[in-house]
């Protein structure tokens, strides 16, 4: 932040952050550069707490861009009122990348919710839902000690409350504060039960707070514990295959992913715990297979985008994937992979398990015509299995692991 500009420079915008209190909580020197600007910038609700202003008034709503482009040609004094703190989950920064700013930040939202909590939240994670979709939520904050949420009118609090419960996690409470500073200020804990049933003022943080420890799974959960198809259950990828292809994925925290016959979901569930601030998406051609993935999905807190389709069709509606694991195709392999391939990222990979020498031929021949590298593992797992009071070995099925990238 500049201490000044020179005459010939242009003029840089100040940026103040402005809580519920209006001009109370400003410092005297802020409400003095508001009263001696000439344009002052801001919401509906922000320029309302100062009916006296005699300058220009610009309100800005909508998509900010043309706002920007606005105070790029303007020369007179300006001041931008923006909520709180404008580098959090504020427009500072967009502005900070688009003019030549000066930001004078408020206290923000959630550092008033914990001081009203009378909390540390320096141990906190903090995300939000304003003005995006809470999809992938639960395995995000599944864990966590303690989440603060931003949220808005669709978002809100009663609807994060449903949203977790749908996934089983209840062992969270929540403190919820609305209007924060303002008149009607309102703060209080409740049950997500409880929360799930109230209606609360649009302005509002939520913070939960685990009140008692929620399953945990490592990777390589058991294959029991995955709802299956009944009388066909084993249609699933085995365990010691699955840690192996995963392994193989290379996964980060932020992977796109895509699982091709998910059947059971077990390689989604397990990807999207090892990705939580990614996105994982799930095709399953079985209509009956998928909802055994959606009840997976919900019983192990992770949040899949599932498609009941018949791979690749409805590929396109996916965003391009850091990593594909495909352990069905529906005989479909060579034109599944072409597409694959095309729409793989830089330095993506793809796993894909054949139990076939038939479809290991076809996957490596398509690799090949695509111009990527692989490198084949064939698995033979055993498991043992007592018989009367001695133990045998009884094997899996031999399995083929295609690991594939792209040449560089």
């Amino acid at each position: 932040m500049g201490n000044g500009t020179g005459s010939d420079e242009k003029k840089r915008l100040k940026v103040i952050g402005i809580g519920d209190d209006g001009q109370a909580g400003l410092l005297p020197l802020y409400r003095e550069w508001i009263n001696q600007c000439e344009l002052l910038v801001g919401g509906e609700r922000h320029l309302g707490f100062f009916p006296e202003f005699e300058g220009e008034r610009l309100v800005y709503q909508g998509g900010l861009a043309a706002v920007v482009d606005r105070l790029k040609a303007e020369t007179r004094d300006t001041v931008l009122l923006a909520s709180g703190d404008p580098l959090f989950y504020g427009i500072g920064g967009y502005l900070a990348n688009k003019l030549p700013v000066e930001i004078y930040p408020n206290l923000s939202s959630l550092q008033l919710a914990f001081a009203r909590m009378g909390e540390s939240w320096q141990d906190a994670m903090v995300t939000s839902v304003h003005g995006r979709s809470m999809k992938g939520l639960a395995q995000r904050i599944d864990g966590r000690a303690k989440v603060a949420l931003l949220t808005d009118e669709e978002n809100s609090p009663s609807a994060i409350a449903r949203y977790l419960l749908s996934f089983g996690m209840d062992e969270y409470e929540a403190f919820v504060a609305e209007n924060l500073a303002g008149a009607d200020e309102r703060t209080g804990w409740y049950t997500l039960a409880d929360m799930a049933e109230q209606v609360f003022s649009p302005l509002n943080v939520v913070i939960l707070r685990k009140r008692a420890d929620g399953p945990q799974w490592a990777l390589g959960i058991a294959d029991d514990e995955f709802i299956q198809r009944k009388p066909d259950k084993g249609l699933i990828t085995k365990r010691e295959i699955r840690v192996l292809s995963i392994a193989n994925l290379q996964l980060r925290d932020d992977s796109t992913v895509w699982d091709i016959g998910t059947c059971t979901g077990s390689v989604a569930i397990e990807a999207a715990r090892i990705a939580r601030n990614g996105q994982v998406f799930a095709v399953e051609k079985n209509a009956d297979d998928l909802e055994n993935c959606r009840q997976n999905m919900h019983k192990f807190r992770t949040d899949l985008t599932l498609l009941h389709s018949k791979a690749p069709a409805g590929l396109e509606q996916f965003p391009d994937p850091d990593a594909v694991f495909i352990g069905g195709s529906g005989g479909e392999i060579r034109e599944l992979l072409h597409i694959i391939c095309t729409r793989l990222k830089p330095n993506g990979r793809i796993v894909l398990n054949a139990a076939t020498i038939e479809n290991l031929y076809e996957a490596t021949q398509a690799f090949q015509e695509e111009g990527f590298d692989f490198q084949v593992t064939l698995a033979q797992i055993a498991r043992s299995k007592p018989i009367l009071n001695l133990t045998r070995f009884e094997g899996l099925n031999p399995i083929y692991l295609i690991t594939a990238n792209r040449k560089v």
